[in-house]
């Protein structure tokens, strides 16, 4: 940036007034993003709630929040979305805000005691019935009612993340009797799985439709589905959100067992992709999980979709300052299989060390991608053209990977090409410059992408591409000497209209010179 004012007015209007908006407010957001490619969801809580916490969870490197619909009420939802927005005005850092619906999360119901002890060998009855007892040392209500036509002698039902397991010896009716397979405490509302899946009970519940439509108005940039079965009820999240006027992109959690046999088709029907390890684990067991994990990152990355691993990553940072070796190598290697976000959930939500949780996984990400050299699939990649906006995508990593690059800068609308370029995993950075604050939230969930405000209109694709490394230049992402590819569409402002790619070199004075287009 010019050192003074005098600089700033010696530019044209048009380029002058980019310029001194990106200039501080951007600055410390970019220089703390210099190296870190793998994006962090942080889920919002009590331990997040204190003043200040946010704006030091932005500044060591949260690039989305969450919302867990799933406790508080909506009211105490709608007040932290609009406290992260001005939080990350004011440290200048591009967030994303992610909703998360609760779904058809079965759970047991109270105890009148609050909690009992069971023995291996005792049996137990889960009662399907709006109106069964407080539960007691024999028995407890289920909320899902339509539990005893999926279940049948011999399956067995796991409670409290797998902790409680119950064989099913017979169904009387709304009475499920069961087999105690293990000893241990059961309390109050514990979700409930089945062993191998196989429960009909569909993912959008009525709740989760109304809050679609509350999360619409408080204007979130991310919507997840939680216990999708199949692509339709993904078509039918987004219809719902369609007809609320919301644009957020749709997460599918992939966490049942049905997910897992519609994989290709719920990928294909979403924006983003969770990899839930939670649910998941517990249906199909944690010895398939590993392998899981890379199959539903592989093929988010085929489909051009961006994944999210989720679930315990650093668990023990509830209660300890520090990770776990075992928790250091399950985030770095979620980076190694290619995730583009890694996410905290009860570690920021509720734990005692939220920040350093945040300062932890920043650290392993930074760390992972550091070591290991990724290796682009052209061959693969281009199964997958249908668009001139990604076929120069794919042009653009194969110049960086021939003739090396200080970075993409991806002129965009929409975050369409950014998202396309992301998919290629490399250590190249690729600079999104957009006046949409939507889409700058949206790909603050895309590796290697690092979104800022740019309004185009007014100049022309080469002014534009001066004025967008000037800032690069100035703000230190790039220097005298470094090459850069620069995207855009011949008619900009116009969404998934890039159809242009130009390689130029920084100049000594920080000027941009061309050296080709196509």
């Amino acid at each position: 940036m010019p050192e003074s004012e005098e600089g700033y007015a010696a530019m044209p209007s048009s380029v002058r007034d980019v310029c001194v908006k990106f200039r501080g407010f951007y600055r410390e957001a970019i220089m703390k993003e210099r190296q870190r490619r793998t994006k962090i969801l942080a889920t919002l809580g009590p331990a997040t709630d204190a003043p200040g916490v946010l704006d030091t969870l932005f500044k060591a490197g949260v690039n989305v929040v969450r919302l867990n619909f799933s406790h508080g009420d909506p009211s105490g939802q709608a007040k932290r979305a609009a406290e992260v927005r001005a939080a990350a005005a004011r440290v200048g850092a591009e967030v994303g805000i992610l909703a998360d619906l609760p779904g058809p999360k079965i759970r047991i119901e109270r105890f009148a005691e609050g909690k009992i002890k069971l023995t291996m060998g005792d049996r137990f009855d889960l009662v399907a019935d709006a109106n069964a007892p407080a539960g007691d040392q024999t028995q407890v209500g289920v909320s899902y009612l339509g539990l005893p036509q999926d279940v049948t002698a011999g399956d067995v039902l796991l409670l409290d993340d797998g902790l409680m397991q119950l064989q099913v010896t017979d169904v009387q009716g709304a009475r499920i009797v069961t087999k105690v397979l293990n000893d241990g405490v059961l309390s109050d509302r514990k979700g409930l799985n089945k062993q191998g899946g196989g429960l009909s009970l569909g993912a959008l519940t009525e709740r989760d439709k109304e809050l679609i439509g509350i999360v619409a108005k408080i204007g979130v940039d991310f919507i997840a589905v939680s216990f999708c079965r199949n692509a339709q009820d993904m078509h039918d999240a987004r219809q719902i959100a369609q007809q609320h006027g919301c644009d957020a992109q749709l997460v599918s959690k992939i966490e049942r067992t049905e997910a897992i046999e519609n994989l290709v088709e719920i990928v294909e029907a979403s924006d983003v992709v969770m990899v839930a390890r939670g649910d998941l684990g517990v249906e199909i067991g944690d010895a398939e999980l590993p392998g899981l994990q890379k199959k539903i990152i592989r093929e988010s990355l085929a489909q051009n979709k961006v994944v999210i691993t989720a679930t315990q990553m650093l668990q023990s940072m509830v209660e300890s300052p520090i990770p776990t070796r075992a928790e250091v190598l399950d985030v770095a290697n979620a980076v190694i299989d290619g995730t583009d976000a890694v996410m905290l959930s009860a570690e920021t939500a509720a734990g005692a060390y939220p920040v350093r949780a945040v300062e932890a996984m920043a650290r392993i990400c930074l760390g992972a991608e550091h070591q290991f050299e990724f290796d682009t699939d052209f061959e693969a990649a281009q199964r997958n053209l249908q668009r001139a906006d990604q076929a120069i995508a794919m042009a653009t990593m194969f110049l960086s990977e021939h003739i090396g690059l200080g970075g993409v800068v991806a002129l965009t609308e929409s975050g369409g090409t950014p998202r396309f370029l992301s998919r290629f995993r490399s250590n190249m950075p690729i600079y999104a410059f957009t006046r949409h604050d939507g889409a700058r939230r949206q790909m603050a969930m895309m590796r290697g992408v690092f979104p800022i405000s740019f309004d185009s209109r007014g100049l022309t694709p080469r002014e534009a591409a001066r004025a967008a490394i000037r800032l690069l230049v100035e703000n230190e992402r790039m220097g005298p000497g470094d090459r850069v590819v620069f995207t855009s569409g011949e008619h900009m402002e116009t969404h998934g209209a890039t159809n242009t790619l130009r390689l130029l070199e920084v100049g000594e004075d920080g000027r941009a010179t061309g050296l080709g287009e196509l």
